[in-house]
């Protein structure tokens, strides 16, 4: 046999090369040989057919587009000869094709914290939450002052960190647009993995905290604290005096044993290459299963990522009443863009192509394979807290900041994030990024937490999804940490014009 190439799916008419193959080159599938006729970079698509123009091109098993010019068979396919088959919005039927995750007897546990309201938490975090962008430095300042101060309650994990989130808005916001800052907020606000939160406001903000307390709900005093900036004469004074009021309180939680059935992980990708769709996402598709299995939630978000491949999500909505919300999720994302007069299927982003991904059919195909087979439970929208359990959808775009903003936002305690190029962001909670290759986890050890690329070398999808699990189980109990909490990268980035509000 010549290079090495990936057939996914039987009925694929194009393979993936896993390395560099130079035109001339030979390559061996379904026991024929074909000679490659372009030079193909590794991820990236090549025909095992001749094509005319207009005709499918499959790869999982499903259409990626169409010929958007003639192909000869063993040629390179990409943006210069293939393009997207999708146009306009669709109408949609309920076809049902339903796989129940079988259920686990034995459930597994974590040590994490319960709070008193009965959600639990997996780390013991101090947040301070600012309701409007005029007070990013101060909080920040505030922050960083009170980790000195508090350095050896977080050296011995105590308390995890102090940190502020923040963000430029709050102020000369009107309507819907306010609305979306301050659910997103209250999101945070109320999110198990604080274990208390200050909230600081400037005073002449149109998020004032007295109306921001309504988006906020019922809380408990001794965790959630509240300072206006304008009202004190020593900022640093004044919130210092809170801090140690809140660290006594989180100082009393301790570690304690907690089911998974308790678990709540959201499910990302960004910076997605040709092997998302073969390594990362499926094994985040595994992970997706097994959790609804013990009746722990997986939530999968990113909804534009989803056009193209949307009714292999609604045809495993558990029943009617839920299609028509999955619908109603797709349907007013195409609305969001046709408002903008934006493209709806301007996808993938340039650094996708680079990678290997030509469609947005082809992107999403990958993409939603982080839900792996199960049901589709439930949809929520931006800002809503998910409660139901197994895989659900949320309403966010594919921005990598927003979304996993969103997927805290929504009480994801953990954010499972698969990358083929890499980055180094984090979110407001665990960001664990998976690589879809494993160049990309060599190169970027201090970016990347686990390495999906082992499938490409032979690993067994099984061992290697158990082994995911354990050390997921292992970071939630705190035996282990991701990179980005190592390396303090935490940011928020919140949605503004919602879709369905």
């Amino acid at each position: 046999m010549g290079a090495q190439v990936l057939l996914i799916n039987k009925n694929d008419n194009i393979v993936i090369a896993v390395e560099e193959i130079n035109a001339g080159g030979l390559i061996e599938v379904k026991n024929k040989k074909i000679k490659v006729i372009s030079d193909i970079p590794v991820g990236h698509k090549i025909a095992l057919k001749d094509f005319n123009e207009g005709e499918k091109v499959v790869r999982y098993g499903f259409p990626i587009g169409v010929a958007a010019e003639e192909i000869k068979q063993g040629e390179w396919v990409h943006t210069h000869n293939l393009k997207t088959a999708l146009s306009g919005k669709l109408n949609y039927n309920y076809q049902p094709k339903l796989s129940e995750v079988e259920k686990s007897a034995e459930i597994p546990t974590f040590m994490g914290y319960k709070r008193e309201n009965g959600k639990a938490g997996i780390r013991n975090d101090i947040w301070i939450i600012n309701t409007v962008g005029c007070i990013n430095k101060v909080v920040e300042k505030i922050a960083l002052k009170a980790e000195m101060k508090y350095s050896e309650l977080i050296k011995n994990e105590v308390i995890d960190s102090i940190h502020a989130f923040p963000h430029p808005y709050g102020c000369s916001q009107l309507g819907d647009d306010l609305e979306m800052t301050q659910k997103a907020l209250a999101g945070l606000v109320n999110h198990p993995n604080a274990a208390a939160v200050m909230i600081a406001g400037l005073g002449c903000e149109n998020n004032l905290i007295e109306d921001f307390k309504k988006y906020i709900g019922d809380y408990n005093s001794d965790r959630v604290k509240f300072i206006n900036l304008q009202d004190v004469e020593d900022d640093q004074k004044a919130a210092d005096n809170i801090l140690d009021n809140l660290v006594d309180y989180a100082e009393k939680f301790k570690q304690q044993e907690i089911p998974v059935s308790e678990l709540k992980i959201g499910l990302k990708c960004g910076g997605s290459d040709g092997f998302s769709g073969v390594t990362a996402n499926p094994l985040l598709g595994r992970i997706s299963d097994k959790l609804g299995s013990y009746g722990g939630i997986s939530i999968l978000t990113e909804v534009p990522e989803m056009f193209g491949a949307e009714t292999i999500l609604m045809n495993r909505a558990k029943d009617e009443k839920t299609f028509k919300k999955v619908v109603k999720l797709i349907n007013g994302f195409k609305d969001y863009f046709l408002s903008h007069d934006q493209e709806i299927y301007e996808n993938p982003s340039p650094g996708n192509k680079e990678g290997g991904i030509t469609t947005l059919e082809e992107k999403s195909l990958g993409c939603t394979q982080k839900g792996g087979t199960g049901i589709v439970n439930d949809v929520f929208f931006y800002g809503e807290q998910v409660t139901g359990k197994g895989l659900n959808l949320l309403e966010s775009p594919g921005n990598d900041l927003v979304a996993t903003t969103a997927l805290a936002i929504a009480g994801a305690h953990m954010v499972l994030f698969t990358t083929g190029r890499g980055t180094p962001f984090g979110g407001p909670v665990p960001t664990v990024k998976v690589s879809t290759n494993t160049r990309l986890y060599n190169k970027k050890r201090n970016w990347i937490d686990f390495n999906a690329g082992e499938l490409l070398e032979g690993r067994d999808m099984e061992f290697l999804s158990e082994e995911f699990f354990e050390y997921l189980l292992g970071l939630a109990s705190k035996k282990a940490k991701t990179k980005n909490e190592i390396n303090d990268y935490r940011e928020i980035a919140i949605f503004k014009d919602g879709v369905t509000l």
